[in-house]
């Protein structure tokens, strides 16, 4: 499997309180955004004013969900660029290796210029995040999985990248099953073959659903996720012949394997 870069979402464990207070912050404010920096150029800035922006209408268009939540005045999101990978580190109190992250529960984005894939990934990775979350509900019961790998859609280079990835697992015996990807739990000492083949799995399914299924239907099984329903009863209320998640990882790789 070849090398891929993946973001993760880490949760803040402090609150934002304890973790912005201290920081003498310049800010930038858009229409949907306001952008807190303290040293890095004001075209960066811009930058990821645009880009930021940009992303915000392609993660609704793709997910089909309606801007019934605006993200206007005191509503805004809020992205917090560090300087560099130990301001981000030893200030927002994340691991090195997460380049980007959001906190819990809130419409913050935390990360650093130099960071990897700074906006063909992490932007509309963290943004597909919050904006999924926002939309389903953040106490609702969902897989890891299952937000990392709409996260990952926004990805487009890695998520169309991803089916290849999994096949080759199916080849050598490494596939996960969905139902053996919903029990993981990811943690510091997983390995970095797991970790890669969870995102890619993560993504590729994620796709099958919107692109071979239809963007409506996803819009649908959202619908029904916001609604309380498990992901099981969800996926059967949506798609009828996926009783559950075993039924749905049949089709998916009967579509991988064609």
């Amino acid at each position: 499997m070849k090398k891929l870069f993946f973001i993760f979402i880490c949760y803040c464990l402090c609150p934002l309180s304890l973790a912005f207070s201290a920081q003498q912050w310049k800010e930038y404010r858009s229409r949907h955004f306001i952008i807190y920096y303290k040293n890095a150029p004001e075209d960066f800035i811009k930058t990821v004013e645009d880009s930021a922006e940009d992303y915000y209408d392609t993660v609704l268009k793709d997910l089909g969900f309606s801007r019934d939540s605006a993200w206007t005045w005191d509503k805004r999101a809020q992205i917090y660029i560090y300087d560099d990978e130990n301001d981000y580190v030893a200030t927002a109190r994340q691991v090195p290796w997460s380049s980007g992250s959001t906190v819990l529960g809130s419409k913050v984005i935390q990360t650093y210029p130099a960071a990897r894939g700074f906006f063909d990934s992490i932007l509309p990775h963290e943004l597909g995040h919050i904006i999924f979350r926002e939309y389903v509900g953040f106490t609702s019961r969902i897989p890891l999985w299952v937000d990392e790998g709409v996260a990952m859609y926004q990805e487009k280079a890695k998520g169309w990248g991803a089916d290849a990835d999994v096949k080759e697992a199916i080849s050598k015996g490494q596939f996960i099953s969905l139902d053996d990807l919903t029990a993981l739990r990811l943690t510091p000492n997983s390995s970095q073959e797991t970790i890669m083949l969870f995102y890619a799995e993560a993504a590729s399914a994620i796709h099958y659903l919107i692109s071979e299924q239809g963007r409506f239907k996803f819009l649908t099984f959202c619908q029904n996720l916001r609604s309380g329903l498990s992901l099981n009863k969800a996926l059967e209320k949506t798609y009828y012949r996926f009783k559950n998640v075993g039924d749905l990882n049949k089709a998916w790789v009967g579509y991988l394997s064609k």
